[in-house]
């Protein structure tokens, strides 16, 4: 088995199959110290967590991870708490930095006698249809090189090798939702207890804890910012007029340790299997951060084709891979849904024009809703967590 990228989705299914027995090699473009210091989402959900646990995944999460379970509204209406734990299924996300997963992730798998090669960029997949295909690939060296097995999984990201080597007649589906998020990483403790997510006429404005040191911000901002245009006064200045820290109090500034520009766009490929060839993780469908479902699908995909690849390469049954792209799909559109619910919810068009009111006025009344309906509730702490 090759696995390209070692992500999450990667490095989940990598161990599932070398637990196994099952001859695996995953192939990393990336060095090693990249891989483990790249920040990335933070939000693991119930069901993921359950996956690692049943993987003797989960150790470092449990040790380290903190658990959250309530939102905060901010808006020109006032501010609002929502406990999901409390609606839905009663579940609840773990906090735990994706690069402290990964890394956890990544012993575990050579701990267990995996081949990772890092610095290994694959440039293509070949003979996808044939039972032996092969990946090309330019070595640590420049050389290049070939790698053949039974399956290849692409877990390499939406520019990956994978995607690029897809057939003719693979269907996308994209929408760029016209909105645009600057990322933010601060040396800075949580300015509060929960995910803040803030409404305001100047643009959306969210908090995320990370550590108890570190918090993720996202300031919506125009579309083709540079992500340096802001000097990091202006921007904390902004966030608190956003998260109106004047009436609920003020953030706890520190220097900002990485910015990143985010266009959010939905982004689907069907089918998610050609042959021996499977899209996995961003490779198989990108979600925007605003529902942090991204990470917590490149798990469960991982783990429903480990499954059946185990079922096909041990047990001989290839019922499991035939299905595999139906069931994946199933859950990544039911995602896309809310995170699109999500976008509407928390951006509101700008201009004092017929639509932008309509518009507006219907995302106060979801607001109102979500604050109000216990039904509505209910319907939110299950996709939020869920996947």
């Amino acid at each position: 088995m090759v696995v390209l990228g070692a992500g999450p989705a990667g490095l989940v299914l990598g161990n599932i199959l070398v637990d196994r027995g099952i001859d695996c090699v995953v192939l990393e473009r990336a060095e090693r110290t990249h891989v483990q210091t790249r920040a990335r989402a933070g939000f693991l959900a119930a069901n993921t967590v359950r996956i690692l646990d049943q993987h003797g995944l989960a150790e470092g999460l449990h040790r380290h991870g903190q658990i959250h379970s309530t939102c905060e509204f901010r808006t020109e209406d006032g501010r609002f708490r929502l406990d999901y734990s409390g609606f839905g299924q009663g579940e609840r996300h773990t906090v735990y930095p994706q690069q402290e997963l990964v890394s956890d992730l990544l012993a575990r798998f050579l701990d267990r006698g995996g081949q990772i090669r890092f610095g290994t960029e694959a440039v293509a997949v070949r003979d996808a249809d044939s039972e032996r295909p092969e990946v090309t690939v330019r070595e640590p060296d420049g050389r290049p090189g070939l790698w053949r097995a039974r399956y290849v999984a692409g877990c390499d990201g939406r520019h990956g090798a994978a995607r690029r080597s897809l057939p003719a007649g693979t269907v996308r589906h994209h929408r760029d939702h016209g909105v645009t998020w600057l990322g933010l990483l601060a040396e800075a403790p949580p300015s509060l207890d929960a995910v803040g997510y803030a409404v305001h006429e100047r643009g959306f404005a969210g908090h995320m804890a990370r550590t108890s040191e570190v918090t993720r911000y996202y300031l919506q901002c125009e579309r083709g910012t540079p992500a340096d245009a802001w000097s990091e006064e202006r921007i904390w200045d902004e966030l608190e007029l956003r998260m109106r820290a004047r009436e609920y109090g003020p953030l706890r500034r520190g220097r900002l340790v990485q910015r990143s520009v985010v266009d959010l766009e939905s982004d689907v490929l069907e089918p998610l299997r050609h042959g021996a060839l499977f899209l996995v993780g961003d490779a198989a469908g990108l979600i925007s951060p605003s529902a942090a479902k991204g990470a917590n699908l490149a798990v469960l995909e991982a783990e429903v084709l480990g499954r059946a690849l185990i079922d096909d390469l041990i047990v001989g049954d290839s019922k499991g891979l035939d299905a595999y792209s139906a069931r994946c799909l199933t859950h990544i559109w039911r995602a896309q849904d809310f995170s699109h619910w999500m976008i509407g919810l928390l951006h509101g068009p700008s201009g004092a024009d017929g639509e932008s009111l309509f518009h507006n006025s219907l995302r106060r009344s979801r607001l109102t809703s979500l604050r109000t309906s216990r039904s509505q509730q209910d319907w939110f702490a299950e996709h939020y967590v869920g996947v």
